[in-house]
């Protein structure tokens, strides 16, 4: 959907959201009448992300609205969450960097390789300043206010190599190292920004590949090597956190200019508490993590993160994926983060 499409199904459904909006105002809902909140995600309901939004972001509104999550996109096809937000057929989703970037070229930058430097970076470059026009351009192109930022986790590259025989401290060491990664023109870059040879490929057939050869690595979460058992045929792990992922807690700015000033200001703590709690439980999750892949053989340790991100950032620099970025944002974001 272009940005153009996008306001013109904003304009017809102005109306029709205001007329929804002067029926049921919020501020005098009763427990009948209360308006409904309904959150579309392709996540499970045991996700961190799910789990967060349900303990602690659902009970903190329930005075004056019913937060009704659905999950496994059982109400909203994936990837259509911003689509439907922006005509009023839903009122909340989590969203991606790359999902935004699809209509907005410039939050490209968050999807970036070694742009976010970890959990708190993440929450320091969300409420800094520098995210004002890009709030801004979200909310006038879709209609779309996006309230917190929710940590998902770092990408690490996992090889079938022991460090005693591939170390792989720096770029220079992934020379000639077939890594599989996703198939898209931005994540095979990236591959290539790490010193790599990206090898695009199914994720169903990573353990058979790891497990014959046809690739040398992958590169995941750590949630993913464990779930998907890919420690079973690898031997360790250079925790090079070359992209720390998010999502943003999308939210009808519709539904949020029906609200009164406090109803707002709950809605927005409850959102930033629940991010909050979300990423907690990840972090909690990811060091548990290292301890369990240490003891099944695997060699697990942290390179030169900084001869990383210089040189991948460097590889950014003068591409085509960095015309849309505004310019110095990149230079403000690492500030952040020393």
């Amino acid at each position: 959907m272009t940005k153009q499409f996008t306001r013109r199904i904003m304009l017809a459904s102005t109306g029709m959201l205001a007329l929804l909006a002067a029926s049921m105002p919020l501020n005098s809902a009763t427990a009948q009448d209360k308006p409904v909140i309904r959150m579309s995600t392709p996540a499970s309901d045991t996700d961190q992300r799910s789990v967060a939004l349900a303990t602690v972001f659902g009970p903190a509104i329930s005075e004056f609205a019913t937060y009704q999550p659905h999950y496994n996109a059982s109400l909203v096809p994936q990837g259509s969450e911003l689509e439907s937000i922006a005509t009023g057929d839903l009122e909340m989703s989590i969203t991606s960097a790359q999902e935004l970037a699809n209509f907005l070229p410039e939050f490209s930058i968050f999807a970036t390789g070694y742009v976010h430097q970890s959990a708190e970076h993440q929450v320091k470059v969300f409420n800094d300043p520098l995210m004002d026009p890009f709030k801004q351009k979200v909310e006038d192109e879709l209609g779309i206010k996006l309230l917190a930022v929710m940590y998902l986790g770092k990408r690490h590259v996992n090889l079938r190599f022991p460090q005693a025989e591939k170390n792989v401290m720096k770029p220079a060491d992934l020379a000639g190292v077939n890594l599989r990664m996703p198939g898209s023109d931005a994540w095979q870059f990236l591959g290539r920004a790490l010193g790599a040879n990206p090898t695009p490929m199914a994720f169903t057939e990573i353990y058979t590949a790891l497990q014959t050869g046809s690739v040398d690595g992958q590169d995941n979460p750590l949630p993913t090597v464990v779930d998907a058992k890919f420690y079973e045929v690898t031997k360790q792990i250079s925790l090079t956190a070359h992209l720390v992922d998010l999502n943003y807690i999308a939210f009808s700015k519709s539904v949020w200019d029906g609200l009164d000033a406090e109803q707002q200001a709950v809605v927005q703590k409850a959102a930033e508490e629940a991010a909050e709690s979300g990423r907690q439980a990840q972090l909690k999750k990811e060091e548990d993590l290292v301890s369990f892949l240490k003891e099944q053989g695997l060699d697990v340790y942290e390179p030169d993160l900084t001869a990383f991100r210089t040189h991948v950032q460097a590889q950014y620099v003068g591409s085509d994926f960095t015309k849309s970025w505004p310019e110095g944002v990149l230079d403000k974001i690492n500030a952040l983060g020393n």
